[in-house]
């Protein structure tokens, strides 16, 4: 048994034999009162997501997954396909259990595969994913005057994102994939 203080996102927990993936969580010390940790947990058979606050004293049960490296290849309805360049394996995941990455998926990147027993069960992708601007209007003098202004870019993958005004159609350009929102330009 370990200590909700050792929780970080992609864990699993193993609660009531049922399987829970941290899709987020927080630690909080209250000014009176033990410190806790605010989680959020997706069931990974049902999907169901909930959220949770766990005593630091109390204990938990990690299930013992594995990471694996893999590059996203293609979807083909509600699979999303993934391959390990090293062995050249397979793995297709279902939607449901990558929603949340599904919108920054990108042929050819490389996202962890988070294995239990060696079945996938979800994805982790980086923190910022590099994209080309396919689309967006360009600037029109003296839209700056009124400070930090935004437009929308449809990016290479399909995803719009908002960027500031001096982003032109060809700019790569990283995008968080916690927010959603435009993080910098890429120098050439």
């Amino acid at each position: 048994m370990s200590s909700p203080n050792e929780i970080k996102r992609g864990s699993v927990l193993n609660r009531d034999n049922e399987l829970w993936l941290i899709i987020d969580f927080q630690r909080v010390s209250p000014g009176k009162g033990s410190s806790f940790v605010r989680t959020r947990m997706k069931n990974l058979r049902t999907g169901k997501v909930k959220e949770e606050n766990l005593k630091a004293s109390e204990s938990v049960m990690f299930e013992d997954v594995q990471y694996k490296k893999m590059q996203y290849l293609y979807a083909d309805g509600n699979l999303y396909t993934f391959m390990d360049n090293a062995t050249y394996e397979q793995v297709s995941i279902a939607r449901g259990d990558i929603e949340d990455a599904v919108g920054y998926l990108k042929e050819g990147l490389d996202v962890t595969i988070v294995m239990l027993d060696g079945q996938a069960l979800t994805i982790e992708i980086p923190q910022k994913i590099q994209y080309k601007v396919v689309y967006t209007e360009p600037a029109v003098k003296g839209d700056t005057a009124s400070g930090n202004v935004l437009k929308d870019a449809k990016l290479d993958n399909g995803l719009v994102a908002r960027v500031p005004v001096f982003i032109n159609e060809g700019d790569e350009i990283l995008v968080s994939t916690e927010t959603g929102a435009y993080a910098e330009r890429v120098q050439k």
